[in-house]
C-alpha cells in the first residue's frame, strides 16, 4: 500500500516488521484503523479445523463399541425379543455364591445330564 494524499483522505500504512497489518485513513470525520485481511491465514486456520474434526470424528467412530445386547422389542403378550443379541457366557458357580433363599431352602443346582 502506498501513501496517497487527497484533499479530503490521506492514507499511511501501518507495517509490523515488513508485513502490513493495516493502514490509517484520515479524512473529514477522523482517522480510522483499517485492517488488512490475510486470506493465506484464514485458509489454513479454516483447513486445520476441518481436518482436526474430521480425525477426532473418525476417531471416536472407530473405538465405539457394539452394544451387548442389539434391539429390544416388546410384542404381544409381554414377550421381548433382542435381535443380534449373543447368549451370554456360561461362568462356574463359586461355592458361597449363592443367593440367600437358595441356602435358606437348601436348594440344590438344577444339572441336565448330556
Amino acid at each position: 500500500m502506498r501513501e496517497m494524499f487527497d484533499e479530503r483522505q490521506a492514507v499511511r500504512p501501518v507495517l509490523v516488521g515488513r508485513r502490513e497489518v493495516g493502514a490509517y485513513a484520515t479524512g473529514p470525520g477522523g482517522p480510522v484503523f483499517v485492517p488488512v485481511v490475510d486470506v493465506t491465514a484464514i485458509v489454513v486456520a479454516s483447513t486445520t479445523a476441518v481436518t482436526v474434526i474430521a480425525v477426532v470424528t473418525a476417531a471416536g467412530l472407530a473405538l465405539r463399541r457394539r452394544p451387548a445386547v442389539g434391539a429390544v422389542t416388546m410384542g404381544h403378550g409381554g414377550w421381548v425379543s433382542v435381535r443380534h443379541g449373543d447368549a451370554p457366557a456360561l461362568r462356574a458357580a463359586r461355592a458361597g455364591d449363592r443367593p440367600w433363599w437358595a441356602r435358606l431352602l437348601r436348594a440344590r443346582r438344577l444339572v441336565v445330564g448330556r
